[in-house]
């Protein structure tokens, strides 16, 4: 099995390609050791020292270190990546499946949220997803259009001007009710 990898426009953050399906459930964003717990390759990521994050995209593992370097973590990365998918382990463990946050807008805004989530759909998440991250929806209120970061984005240098500069001007383009983009 050959794992290719990618840097992505965070410098903690490292794109793992497998070459094979990761997630067909959607994104899934481990944050800590215990929201881990449900994925064995997730586990097994975090069992590796410096592992701070890890996302699993729907053909790629997006890891994010801290505090150490990339040379001595890279090879147990690339080896409990290697090992899950030679296993045949599935990815998570459906026993203790989780529900995520509600999201949250005013029942007069549908139209507009439902604009918003295909622009996300259709535009910025494939734009995301190719440097090794996720943006979801999370809600809208009084303008504002709440937004979750994973992966690589969370905690990115550039996510704040990728929020505004980016985000919030595609959308308040197409939607005039918009009037700013903030994360949660």
């Amino acid at each position: 099995m050959f794992i290719q990898t990618e840097a992505t426009p965070n410098p903690s953050t490292l794109k793992f390609l497998p070459g094979r399906t990761v997630s067909g459930e959607g994104p899934l964003d481990f944050r800590n050791e215990d929201e881990a717990r449900r994925s064995p390759l997730a586990s097994a990521l975090f069992a590796v020292e410096g592992v701070s994050s890890v996302m699993f995209g729907s053909d790629f593992v997006s890891v994010t270190k801290a505090d150490v370097e990339w040379q001595h973590v890279k090879p147990a990365i690339l080896g409990a990546i290697m090992e899950h998918f030679m296993s045949g382990a599935p990815l998570l463990d459906t026993s203790d499946v989780e529900i995520g946050e509600d999201e949250f807008f005013e029942e007069g805004d549908e139209e507009t949220v439902s604009t918003i989530k295909e622009l996300l759909e259709s535009r910025i998440r494939p734009a995301v997803a190719s440097d090794g991250g996720d943006i979801t929806f999370r809600g809208f209120r009084e303008g504002v259009v709440y937004l979750s970061m994973k992966g690589a984005c969370a905690g990115c240098p550039s996510s704040t001007a990728t929020l505004k500069n980016g985000i919030q001007n595609l959308l308040r383009h197409y939607l005039p009710d918009v009037q700013s983009v903030e994360q949660v």
